[in-house]
């Protein structure tokens, strides 16, 4: 037996409850991993309220990094003992021990340790398919400008550095005077205190009037129409998270009007689909981390028995950075 998260109903942190759970063998393509750290994402939030349903009892966690037990037949890029590292469905990372799909598991370098892994994986895997696989339609080149609500986050900080190695202005929103520092020191060319400041009016000051190519949002309903005012023709709106809650429904006329603006709605787990596509990513990932370009930023840590704390830490922005949760 072994120790997890499960929720048996949708609703606050206090519906996340640590149970005792059998783990048996792996089965065909399947691996078995005693966790070391784990990862704490919004989508944990998400599927713990419901917003993206899961059928209940349901155990919960995106995101971990640990010493492979057992594998399933079938499985030949990872062994038992080897160190490994995943952002993956289906959920089940907040727990001891798990048996999960080997698809998006991949071996992780010495280099990294295991609470820099489970910090990164997810994060940094969604910001390499933003900035390098979701673009707009005339590209991105050095010193073009973007847009990154959540700046200070975990997937903004990554997304700070890395859109500096690449030569983009990256312009970051963030709640707090103290956030937006912490964007700046991690390589955004600007950022704006969205409680204080309208941040379509300095987005258009710092682009002189011509708006952003690209904007990348997590936020959803609250910055989903300043962000389509801060692009320019032909810009891309890319939504990928709700953390304010999910975007209204909008007429698709509206584009056209805001200048032939494109819209679309990623999620991580298209990208890595396959265990080609999720090898390659995370290569480019380690890459640019061991690089010394990309630092992970851990300024949380929680016990798992912790985790409804970490949950509403989350949920009140009290956090900055990346959060695990410890074993």
């Amino acid at each position: 037996m072994t120790l997890a998260v499960q929720i048996d109903q949708f609703g606050g942190p206090e519906q996340m409850k640590l149970v005792d759970v059998d783990v048996g063998d792996p089965g065909p393509g399947e691996v078995r991993i005693r966790h070391k750290a784990i990862g704490l994402n919004f989508i944990d939030v998400y599927h713990r309220t419901g917003l993206y349903p899961l059928s209940l009892p349901a155990r919960l966690g995106m995101e971990g990094a640990g010493i492979i037990e057992a594998v399933g037949e079938g499985v030949t890029h990872l062994k038992p003992g080897d160190r490994a590292a995943y952002a993956s469905n289906p959920p089940g990372s907040y727990s001891e021990v798990r048996v999960m799909p080997a698809t998006c598991v991949v071996r992780l370098p010495d280099a990294i340790d295991f609470d820099t892994a489970a910090a990164m994986m997810l994060k940094g895997l969604t910001a390499q398919y933003l900035l390098k696989r979701t673009r707009p339609v005339e590209g991105l080149q050095s010193g073009d400008f973007v847009l990154f609500h959540a700046a200070a986050g975990g997937v903004g900080l990554i997304a700070c550095q890395w859109a500096k190695a690449l030569g983009l202005q990256l312009i970051g929103t963030a709640g707090s005077d103290e956030k937006c520092a912490l964007a700046l020191a991690n390589g955004a060319a600007h950022a704006i205190n969205y409680r204080r400041e309208n941040f379509v009016q300095r987005v258009r000051d710092i682009t002189q009037g011509q708006g952003v190519k690209v904007v990348y949002d997590s936020v959803g309903k609250d910055t989903w129409d300043g962000s389509l005012d801060c692009l320019r023709p032909f810009g891309l709106m890319v939504s990928f998270g709700n953390a304010s809650g999910p975007v209204p429904p909008f007429a698709p006329a509206i584009l056209g009007a805001k200048g032939s603006l494109y819209v679309t709605r990623q999620t991580l787990f298209t990208h890595i689909a396959t265990r080609e596509r999720t090898q390659a990513m995370a290569d480019e990932l380690f890459e640019v981390v061991q690089s010394g370009a990309v630092k992970i930023h851990i300024a949380q840590r929680f016990a798992l028995r912790d985790v409804a704390e970490a949950h509403r830490a989350l949920e009140s922005r009290q956090t900055v950075g990346s959060t695990i949760l410890t074993l």
